[in-house]
């Protein structure tokens, strides 16, 4: 084919590289995009805001698949609401992970077999934030590296002074008015890193323990004695009652009665509460309040004693036994084995499989201990985080997820805000020498002598300040007036009780601060997605070996492939499966759209003002037309957050109906020199502009490329969006296309079942395609279809009949000398006797009673449609076995 290119588009063409290799492009071209500006966000810009903030990762992190989630959506938000003129602000930063830091740290001075102690805080404190400066946020580079749109230049640090400042003021706000006290309570505490913990970092996991049945009272089987049932014996020495259903008959007697310790000796009660089961083990219950959250709870009714049998490192104290001192786990075994000598083990279990909770960052278990800690009071917090979504002001996507989250905050607990660490927002709580208390504000300075309480705060306290902290709180500044709300959070669904919830209860709380102006809710839309799963759809672990490395991924596929797999499954509240299948597909298809943009170029394709559609083919209106269908499925799957429908439409439309169609229909009309040509060259270039603007937000790199190659603008980041056409669908040149596209398939598939090679051309005479109204597509439909025109020495020697919309087109074919008869007829013997084999299996099971008796309906289903395939099969093998005998 003659290419009827202009010298510029060749050029352009020529300035592309010969094929898409991401890592030669991607990093080069994410820095232009920094440096020319694109991602700073202008205050004074005048233009309809638009707001994310980026949920902080942790500075000891890396980025892991479900980052690279979260950020290709993000981006994908962000980069579209840019085009479509807002003036967009994606404020990127950091959480101090405080626990994760810490213990990071500390890991590092052990090498040297140096501890924290041995520096003091305040030196300790400055080793962190050595390490930070040198070696955090190792996460920012892969964040460049995937591509991520953030205004750099507002980056910020959830220990930064001016975040301080406004956990220290939101904390006094609390604390004046009564939100804050101070408590003795239970907490998920961790002996190994000696603080408590939040609930978001207890992971729950399945070991194999023992359950042991004791023996509280006597011996003898005459006198007052009670059975109970332990997984954790150890606790047993500080039971302060054994608690039995009061509608137990077996216990009536013994309610308000006391029983004897079998260690301590101590005379312990048995109370009567409703919360035991009298149906599970012996229907009698050890309570131990200052150990088990149940237990607590029972204490608290009952007024018992709570005293606590372990120290801060996990170690048996204070029970005046010979297991002070024991480690918890050993004190376990030796519990076990003094009460198994006195014969009060009734019976154990071993093994016996329970779940325990779990340290997330030291990997030991969990000790619900009852310790004085500082707490939130989040009744009414809760509920005006409640009532903002109940009053619409913040929608939560999908609407499905809303139950949850009332569920959730209508039943909150109060809050454990205190942390034993020396990393973090220190707590602005100070104690005067005869026992003050007073909290001390960002601007106020505490009496001279008082010593502040060393206990930090939890982390998810300063992240939950994060949407407006950020901006300046809480100073009043341009960012908040300008951003503040946010527009929307993306996040997993996993976590929307614990930083989503935190971020609404504070958001709501300082809503009538004048400062946020029209604030009255952190963010607009909450946009929750799934978990990410492997491609067999389980859950990724360690210990499966399944996970992904983003990194990887994108040094493997690019980053386009990597985003455009994580959008393309990416639908609101459903877990998506992903593997390197899904990757391999996504960047095939950033390799189709590149070959395709080239040719184009290479024929000519090019931006300008399309001409008259009066001057246009069917194939040119039809691709037109599809487009504006696409363009609006997109818009409106982006506006309702479902990316992955969104991503399903661009890629069928890319790849089925322009490429595979349009690109191969289009040849044909290249071919023609004059308008028609000049037509389908500015259609096509108009066509790949738009899609690569659609396609942007999710792909960006590739489309950057091929769109500065396609129009000479300097770059599609900053490129508008594309926009309704107005122009009303053109039903009869679809119907045409459609028509060209079954008449092609059919002789594709007839000259298939001729034998006829691929690329084979033979001659070929179609009857009636003009009364199909099929004159202007002839000559796409002859090229795809691999035919020629007949010439004088013609004679038909197959047929077939294609039924269109309106008529029949008759498609006659002289295949003499083209087919190797002994081969074809060779190879249609084969195909026939595997036919003929699959009949008979099928109709002879079909035969079988005693078969059709047991099997599933689904399954003889499936047998008789195989049968009636190959009954058909045999008949058109045998058929055109006799056509090539002549017979």
């Amino acid at each position: 084919m003659t290419s009827t290119a202009p010298d510029n588009t060749r050029d352009r063409a020529d300035a592309l590289p010969k094929s898409w290799n991401p890592g030669d492009v991607e990093a080069q071209m994410y820095e232009r995009w920094v440096a020319a500006g694109y991602f700073t966000a202008d205050v004074t810009s005048g233009k309809p805001p638009y707001s994310i903030v980026l949920p902080p990762p942790n500075v000891t992190g890396n980025l892991h698949i479900g980052h690279a989630l979260d950020h290709t959506l993000m981006d994908t938000l962000t980069r579209r609401k840019r085009m479509q003129g807002y003036e967009v602000l994606w404020l990127p930063g950091m959480d101090h992970a405080g626990i994760a830091t810490q213990t990071l740290v500390e890991k590092q001075l052990s090498v040297d077999g140096k501890t924290k102690e041995d520096f003091g805080r305040e030196l300790f404190v400055q080793k962190v934030w050595d390490w930070k400066r040198e070696s955090g946020g190792a996460i920012q580079w892969q964040m460049r590296a995937l591509g991520d749109g953030v205004d750099w230049s507002r980056d910020r640090f959830t220990m930064d002074e001016g975040l301080s400042r406004a956990v220290q003021t939101i904390f006094k706000r609390l604390y004046d008015a009564g939100l804050i006290y101070r408590a003795e309570r239970l907490v998920n505490w961790s002996p190994q890193l000696r603080t408590a913990i939040s609930d978001i970092e207890v992971k729950y996991a399945d070991v194999e323990g023992e359950l042991v049945s004791l023996r509280y009272g006597s011996l003898d089987d005459a006198q007052p004695h009670v059975v109970v049932a332990t997984t954790r014996v150890e606790t047993m020495l500080g039971d302060t009652a054994v608690a039995v259903h009061p509608d137990d008959e077996r216990y009536r007697a013994l309610i308000g009665t006391t029983l004897e310790h079998p260690i301590t000796g101590r005379r312990i009660p048995v109370i009567a509460d409703d919360y035991v089961d009298p149906e599970f083990g012996s229907g009698a219950v050890k309570i131990t309040p200052a150990h088990d959250p149940n237990d607590f709870e029972m204490g608290l009714r009952h007024n018992l004693p709570m005293p606590s049998i372990m120290d801060e490192g996990g170690r048996i104290t204070g029970t005046g036994t010979d297991f002070d001192g024991m480690d918890r786990f050993e004190a376990r075994v030796a519990v076990r084995e003094r009460l198994a000598a006195e014969g009060r083990v009734v019976a154990e279990k071993r093994p016996y499989l329970h779940s325990v909770g779990h340290s997330e960052r030291s990997g030991e278990p969990i000790e619900p201990r009852l310790s004085m800690q500082w707490w939130v009071k989040v009744e009414t917090l809760a509920k005006a985080a409640g009532d903002a979504v109940r009053n619409g002001d913040t929608v939560i996507h999908p609407a499905s997820s809303q139950p949850r989250w009332f569920s959730w905050v209508d039943n909150m607990h109060d809050w454990t805000i205190s942390r034993q660490l020396w990393w973090g927002h220190r707590i602005p709580i100070w104690y005067g020498p005869d026992g003050e208390v007073t909290c001390v504000g960002p601007d106020e300075t505490a009496p001279e002598g008082w010593v502040q309480d060393p206990d930090v705060l939890d982390t998810w306290f300063s992240s939950g300040l994060w949407p407006f902290s950020t901006m300046g709180w809480p100073e009043s500044t341009e960012e908040l007036r300008t951003f503040y709300p946010t527009s929307a959070l993306i996040t997993g669904y996993d976590i929307i009780f614990f930083w989503v919830a935190r971020m609404m209860m504070f958001g709501t709380f300082i809503a009538d601060d004048p400062v946020l102006a029209q604030g009255r809710v952190p963010f607009r839309d909450v946009f929750l997605h799934g978990l990410i799963r492997d491609e067999h759809g389980k859950k990724m672990s360690k210990s499966r070996g399944n996970g992904i490395d983003p990194l990887e991924w994108i040094n493997e596929f690019g980053a386009d492939a990597l985003r455009f797999t994580l959008a393309r499954g990416a639908q609101p509240g459903s877990d998506l499966s992903v593997g390197e299948p899904h990757a391999l597909a996504s960047r095939s298809f950033v390799t189709k759209l590149f070959n395709a943009t080239k040719f184009a170029l290479m024929n000519g394709a090019r931006s300008g003002a399309l001409p008259d559609r009066a001057q246009l083919t069917d194939a040119d209106r039809w691709i037109l037309d599809r487009l504006e269908t696409v363009r609006a499925e997109a818009d409106s799957a982006f506006d309702n957050y479902e990316f992955g429908k969104a991503c399903e439409a661009l890629y069928h439309f890319a790849w089925d109906e322009l490429c595979d169609w349009y690109l191969e229909l289009a040849k044909a009309q290249f071919a023609e020199e004059g308008p028609r040509s000049e037509a389908t060259q500015l259609v096509l270039g108009a066509v790949l502009d738009t899609v690569l603007r659609l396609l942007h937000p999710v792909i960006p790199f590739v489309t950057e490329s091929l769109w500065q190659a396609l129009t000479g603008g300097e770059s599609v980041v900053i490129a508008a969006w594309p926009e309704a056409s107005g122009v009303p669908t053109d039903e009869v040149a679809a119907q045409h296309v459609s028509d060209a596209q079954r008449l092609i398939t059919e002789i594709r598939r007839f000259r298939s079942d001729q034998g006829l090679a691929d690329k084979q051309k033979v001659s070929a005479s179609l009857v009636g395609i003009e009364a199909a109204g099929l004159t202007g597509l002839r000559a796409s439909v002859t090229s795809l279809a691999r035919l020629t025109e007949p010439g004088p020495e013609f004679a038909a020697t197959a047929s077939v009949e294609v039924r269109l919309s309106v008529s029949t087109v008759t498609v006659e074919l002289d295949t003499s000398g083209a087919v190797d008869l002994v081969a074809e007829r060779r190879r249609l013997e084969k195909d026939l006797a595997a036919a003929q084999k699959d009949l008979a299996s099928t109709t002879t099971k079909l035969g079988n009673e005693a078969f059709l008796a047991k099997a599933p309906e689904q399954v003889v289903g499936k047998i008789t449609a195989r049968r009636d395939v190959a009954a058909a099969e045999v008949e058109r093998i045998g058929a055109r076995l006799a056509e090539l005998s002549g017979k």
